[in-house]
């Protein structure tokens, strides 16, 4: 066979196994016996085996090869990955509805009802039809590059089918959700348990631990599959207008979109669709804990915009938790990072929405007086969101007078600290939860290097709860700048820490010192201070400096801070301790400037000015106003103060609106908002 006839026999099978992997991964419906599609693909292996050069990148041959990786890189979203809001209530669907409705005025709405699959989220990235890179959501603007392995899921196209009337875009990203199969999750757990393995606790637990797998022939033997119902950036002439073209089009690009889905016009008809789906939903091969509603058009989720985290055109319903009986036998106390003291319930183990439950929260001291849960009691547990177990409630006919009322400690059972209500809060702690009051408790200790090293904080690779324990217990590591001291020779000498183990835990460290300021002060477990907390302050402070020595006034006019927040960090910042810390961390070369800061009021007619924007303007969203606001050089502020200088108030204003006017703030409609701005 010359070259020439191979590439052309290449390129017929590679079509024709195409052709059959979609009509049975993803249409199931399989038209080829397993026999023939296996000869066709050991001719192709072997085309290719002889002709190397013929084995591309979107080949089928490609979906399980590849050697281990050492570790997965990062990758830089262009259209960040944001989570849903989710509602337990019906009243709330139809307050969603409201609500966006009055954010379109005059705009006959319509929606879709979807599957929410209880998956992981991934985005795939196509290039002139070509899968180029696929990667996880992350914290939604970074996630990890796991291209390898979503190669092996067959139900992901390599190679986009091509239609004529709508040319594939040069360029486009696809979302979705990365599943386990019921039957599958089956499967492996049994074949886990006959080798004397662990057994996964569920099927997203499953699925998201086969995508961190860093050998991709391990990933290709699990029972992986996908479903594709959204996208983010899109390169290319024609583009969906809606939700029902758009998954009318991925489907005949050969993407498994949600396969049921319910067009609506009205509340009652999402109502009606989530009920139907809550009777079906067992029938799929997923798990699924919800209905997803979208506002159907494009343009329209245009002007309703987003907020930091989450579409204000989409929200997801979540169907009642699954709840089961057992015993409480016992009845533990954890140590958190802060000194919180939760009881958590040890339990008769009982299988609840698809694991094994042995422990159960019980949150704190006055929940459980509450609830009146004692050691002993018949209990009915659920999965909060189908996640975290949780205690409902006690089944009182089935007490028997020997249960005991359990006795929260009065010393921290870790490290023999007193314990308070009070001490060392800051102003808005609701003071129910005890806490040890030694910031040198090992647990809190513990719990502050963890979440340090965590990824959503300064990603240290390796460095997990059993390593922590180990530092903290040899006296390694005291507080988390401790870490950027240690030595080869120190750790190899820590049970299960090879040279190797060692040297990858060091270049993790080090790697660490360029992490961006946000990840920083989020990792420093400062009190009521979150990831997105951490952000608006890495906004408004070029560096780490700055915001140390920053003022109550000023911290409460930084965007999502509130006088809670701003009392908690400048009290956390006021403490000798967190001083000696953060002057060790620099000394140790980490990083403390802010890629995000923006001095955005330095310039421009708007400059040195601060806008208050309060209820729903006709004619654009607080997104766009606050934009043009910050083009002409403003700032925004989300509090009302003596400092600000406008209140821009729409429709149902409220309070902000009554504070400006008790303060004597300038208010200001759209239409002379626009004037001031010069439109």
């Amino acid at each position: 066979m010359t070259l020439k006839e191979a590439q052309a026999r290449h390129a017929e099978l590679t079509e024709e196994i195409r052709t059959h992997d979609h009509a049975y991964y993803v249409l199931a419906k399989p038209v080829l016996s397993d026999r023939e599609y296996d000869r066709l693909y050991r001719e192709l292996r072997d085309l290719e085996a002889q002709y190397p050069e013929l084995a591309t990148p979107d080949s089928p041959t490609q979906r399980v090869g590849g050697e281990p990786l050492a570790e997965f890189k990062s990758v830089d979203h262009i259209t960040p990955m944001l989570s849903l809001d989710n509602t337990y209530s019906q009243e709330e669907v139809r307050e969603f509805v409201n609500r966006v409705q009055k954010l379109l005025p005059k705009q006959t709405l319509d929606w879709t009802v979807e599957p929410k699959v209880d998956g992981v989220a991934i985005s795939l990235r196509y290039e002139n039809g070509a899968l180029t890179a696929g990667a996880t959501r992350g914290d939604g603007s970074t996630g990890d590059d796991i291209t390898a392995n979503l190669k092996t899921i067959r139900s992901i196209p390599l190679k986009l089918k091509s239609n004529p009337r709508q040319p594939l875009p040069k360029a486009m990203e696809v979302r979705g959700e990365v599943y386990l199969t019921i039957a599958g999750f089956k499967k492996l757990n049994a074949e886990r348990a006959a080798n004397g393995e662990e057994p996964f606790a569920n099927p997203r637990n499953a699925a998201a631990g086969s995508l961190k797998q860093l050998d991709p022939k391990i990933v290709a033997k699990r029972p992986l599959d996908v479903v594709l119902y959204g996208t983010g950036q899109i390169d290319g002439a024609w583009q969906p207008v809606s939700q029902v073209e758009l998954l009318d089009w991925l489907g005949s690009l050969g993407f498994r979109t949600p396969g049921k889905m319910w067009h609506c016009r009205s509340p009652d008809e999402l109502l009606a669709a989530i009920e139907q789906l809550d009777r079906i939903r067992e029938e799929f091969p997923y798990e699924t804990d919800g209905a997803v509603i979208k506002l159907n058009s494009f343009g329209l989720r245009e002007r309703v915009g987003c907020t930091s985290k989450a579409p204000r055109w989409a929200i997801a319903y979540k169907y009642a938790a699954e709840r089961a009986q057992t015993k409480l036998n016992v009845i533990t106390i954890q140590v958190g990072r802060t000194g919180a003291l939760t009881p958590v319930a040890e339990l008769e183990p009982v299988f609840l929405a698809g694991s094994t439950i042995s422990r159960a929260t019980l949150h704190n001291e006055e929940e459980l007086r509450r609830k009146d849960i004692r050691l002993g009691d018949t209990v009915i547990i659920e999965k909060a969101g189908e996640v975290i177990p949780a205690v409902v409630n006690v089944v009182l006919e089935k007490r028997t007078g020997a249960e005991r009322i359990f006795e929260f400690p009065k010393s921290c059972p870790e490290c023999g600290g007193p314990v308070s209500r009070s001490t060392g809060l800051p102003v808005g702690d609701p003071g129910v939860v005890l806490r040890c009051a030694n910031s040198d408790c090992p647990a809190q200790v513990r719990g502050r290097i963890e979440h340090w090293c965590s990824r959503g904080a300064m990603d240290i690779e390796g460095a997990g709860e059993v390593l922590v324990e180990q530092l903290v217990k040899s006296n390694l590591v005291r507080d988390v700048s401790d870490l950027y001291s240690l030595k080869l020779d120190q750790l190899v000498e820590l049970e299960r820490m090879g040279e190797k183990s060692a040297q990858n835990l060091l270049e993790g460290i080090l790697a660490s010192k360029t992490r961006d300021l946000w990840r920083l002060i989020f990792g420093l477990g400062i009190l009521h201070v979150g990831a997105g907390v951490a952000k608006a302050l890495a906004r408004a402070f070029p560096t780490l400096e700055e915001l140390r020595r920053t003022s109550l006034e000023q911290l409460t006019d930084v965007e999502d801070v509130g006088s809670v927040i701003a009392q908690s960090l400048v009290q956390w910042f006021g403490e000798t301790r967190n001083q000696t810390l953060l002057d060790r961390l620099r000394e140790a070369g980490v990083n403390l400037n802010s890629s995000l800061y923006s001095p955005k009021s330095a310039e421009g007619p708007f400059a040195g000015k601060t806008f208050v924007l309060t209820g729903t303007l006709p004619s654009m969203t607080r997104e766009q106003a606050t934009a043009k606001i910050e083009a002409l050089g403003g700032k925004v502020s989300s509090s009302v103060s003596k400092k600000t200088d406008y209140v821009v108030a729409g429709e149902e204003a409220g309070s902000k609106l009554e504070k400006a006017q008790k303060l004597g703030v300038k208010i200001l409609n759209e239409a002379e908002f626009l004037r001031l701005c010069g439109d």
